[in-house]
């Protein structure tokens, strides 16, 4: 009987199940974003997000730690150099998931999963607003001063005689 156990096997054994999380949690850190099912993408937020926080602190024991469950040093140093600053305040929440359909082959149910800080399309909205009118975006005109273009002469070339 399975009373309580929650960890979704993901028809795999042990080993496998335990290197198929480590090679997605490599890709999600490498690449900030990645498609894959909705089940390995549930299993991967409970899998990377106590990595995430494990990486807050910058230590020599949280950075062993990571590694055991990564197995990627370029990950462990992209995970402590890059991500974990950006991360600092964040209480928890590191990842969001977001379904995207089924697949045509076998009509498994497929999901993006992201690290909420790196999605540069939210972030930029926030940033950077245009005034936008009925004919669509307002530039300003001292953002990007025009460079002015020299006419091209022709020049025939001459072949020594």
């Amino acid at each position: 009987m399975r009373h309580g156990k929650v960890d979704n096997h993901l028809g795999r054994k042990l080993g496998h199940r335990r290197a198929l999380l480590s090679n997605l949690a490599s890709s999600l850190i490498m690449h900030k974003r990645i498609n894959t099912t909705l089940a390995k993408a549930k299993a991967l937020r409970v899998y990377v997000e106590p990595l995430l926080t494990k990486s807050k602190t910058d230590s020599t024991h949280s950075r062993r730690i990571v590694f055991s469950y990564l197995g990627n040093k370029v990950a462990v140093t992209e995970l402590f150099r890059e991500i974990s600053p950006k991360i600092m305040d964040r209480p928890g929440g590191y990842t969001r998931i977001i379904k995207l359909g089924n697949r045509l082959g076998d009509n498994a149910e497929l999901a993006m999963i992201e690290l909420v800080d790196f999605n540069d399309l939210l972030l930029k909205d926030k940033k950077v607003k245009t005034k936008s009118t009925r004919r669509g975006t307002r530039k300003k005109a001292d953002a990007a001063p025009k460079a002015e273009s020299t006419p091209v002469e022709n020049v025939e070339e001459t072949k020594g005689e």
